[in-house]
């Protein structure tokens, strides 16, 4: 099972994309039956919503405040955390994790997120790159990475945070 990252700062870009590596890593991890699958389940979960949350406090806000990405990539950014967070819950939720439908929902959120891994590499991070200084990057990685770390240690992949989550994004979508 991989191990949790943990950074402490650096170019946000490099830190994300080590994140990234991370979760397509741990997705193996899910998809090969001979893994302790409810682990490596509640190390994504804890990752994953711990990465998107602290991507959408602490780096969307200053990229877009730099203009290296605009608003609507931003909102499509936290569009795709909040159907990610949903596809997780869908598989936290299912009580068997050696039956079809845990493997069926693995699916669903491995389609989901590598949808996102992809753009937000192309549309957010690359623009990051090339729009935003090393000094800002540094100062952003570190950023990311104290609340990250605090999101990590106050158990935010916890399934009652994962739903609240969910219910907080269906009432704003509606």
């Amino acid at each position: 099972m991989p191990k949790i990252l943990q950074h402490t700062g650096g170019d946000v870009v490099e830190v994300i994309l080590a994140d990234h590596r991370w979760f397509e890593e741990a997705l193996r991890e899910l998809r090969d039956v001979g893994s302790d699958r409810a682990a490596v389940l509640a190390d994504l979960a804890t990752v994953l919503i711990a990465h998107a949350e602290a991507e959408e406090s602490k780096v969307y806000p200053q990229l877009r405040k730099k203009d290296a990405i605009d608003a609507d990539e931003v909102e499509h950014s936290e569009r795709e955390h909040d159907e990610g967070n949903e596809a997780l819950l869908e598989l936290m939720e299912v009580e068997d994790p050696a039956s079809e439908e845990f493997g069926d929902k693995t699916h669903e959120l491995s389609e989901a997120l590598s949808h996102h891994l992809d753009e937000e590499e192309r549309d957010v991070l690359n623009p990051a790159r090339t729009e935003v200084s090393q000094e800002v990057r540094d100062d952003l990685g570190e950023k990311f990475a104290a609340e990250r770390a605090r999101l990590i240690d106050s158990g935010a992949g916890s399934i009652e945070n994962v739903r609240k989550l969910v219910e907080a994004a269906k009432k704003k979508s509606s």
